[in-house]
């Protein structure tokens, strides 16, 4: 082979392989991305590891810690380098009235060390994530659920049916999220919701899902609902409606897997801004209720001893910075990865 058809070969080999790329479908060429960022994979990293370490609370708290999270120890005592020493300390600020949380230990026994009620701060950290990540994926799968479902029957449809639920979400845009989180959860904690036969209590943890879930659907929706308008005036969907498909092939088959990238470049995002909102509403004590724990709830805890034990506080903030942070960088690299504009390199 000579020279000038070698070069034509290894030519026509990298263009089919470049052919072969773009031919890819959409997931598989997101993957390729994905797997070659290392912020991304980094990111990925950080979350499962705090996902795995919240899922092995009760482990921790029975083996490790061997202390009941929930449950106050305002007299007991633990053993520190051979000294048996009180969990509330005398105070020795000002008169020395009072008591003060022992600090952290670095030890399997509150390692960060204790809140105002004698609880370990370490295990209650892990239980309180599980709790607020719980909280974080249900209340986002409501919303980009029922998000889907109006922005989807809003823009394919069209005419009556888009103005009504248009008019809908721009109420509901019209309020100030946090305000209306803070009226729904403090009008719906003192009287629970009562649906026929299921009943829903005020300490239960699906009342700031159902809560957290709602107030963000006119975000999500409106994205979607724009995106289905777009999708109406294609090509293929033109091309689909003069052959007389009928409109719920069309809706199956072309704008639905249109529309299902962006609600999944939507999850981690969406993940992030609920974990800051529970954590908000549990500070404010209209959130997660007493005896469940969540990471706002302690940094509520700690708040009092932000100048003797700050620890107790601030490890519930850096956890939500972590969480938020890492899901934010798997959200950006998930609208790159599936933005059909970005080219594979």
């Amino acid at each position: 082979m000579t020279d000038a058809s070698e070069i034509a070969f290894v030519e026509s080999s990298a263009e089919s392989l470049g052919q072969a790329r773009s031919a890819a479908g959409p997931w598989r060429r997101a993957w390729l991305i994905l797997r070659r960022d290392r912020a991304t994979l980094l990111a990925a990293a950080v979350l499962v590891l705090i996902v795995l370490a919240s899922l092995a609370a009760p482990l921790y708290a029975r083996y490790v810690s061997a202390t009941d999270p929930f449950r106050s120890s305002l007299s007991a005592k633990i053993t520190v380098d051979g000294k048996r020493v009180k969990l509330m300390q005398p105070s020795t600020e000002g008169l020395g009235l009072g008591v003060t949380p022992i600090g952290p230990t670095w030890r399997a026994q509150y390692l960060l060390g204790a809140d105002t009620q004698g609880r370990d701060v370490a295990a209650r950290l892990l239980y309180g994530g599980r709790n607020s990540l719980l909280i974080a994926a249900a209340s986002t799968a409501i919303c980009l659920f029922f998000a889907a479902v109006v922005g989807i029957t809003a823009g394919f449809f069209g005419g009556i049916v888009d103005k009504i639920l248009s008019r809908i979400l721009d109420i509901l845009w019209a309020f100030p999220v946090y305000l209306l989180a803070i009226s729904l959860s403090i009008v719906l904690i003192s009287q629970g919701i009562v649906i026929g036969p299921i009943e829903i209590t005020g300490d239960s943890l699906l009342l700031p899902i159902f809560i957290i879930g709602i107030i963000y659907v006119p975000y999500v929706a409106r994205p979607v609902r724009g995106r289905v308008l777009a999708l109406k005036e294609s090509e293929f969907v033109l091309a689909a409606k003069g052959l007389g498909i009928p409109a719920w092939r069309i809706l199956v088959n072309d704008i639905l897997p249109n529309v299902s990238t962006m609600l999944i470049v939507f999850v981690p995002l969406m993940m992030g801004l609920n974990i800051i909102t529970e954590s908000s509403l549990s500070f404010l004590s209209i959130g997660v209720q007493a005896p469940d724990a969540s990471w706002g709830t302690i940094i509520q805890d700690g708040q009092t001893l932000l100048y003797t034990r700050p620890a107790v506080a601030l490890a519930p903030g850096i956890a939500i910075v972590l969480t938020v942070l890492s899901l934010n960088v798997l959200g950006d690299s998930l609208r790159d990865a599936l933005d059909p504009r970005t080219k594979l390199v």
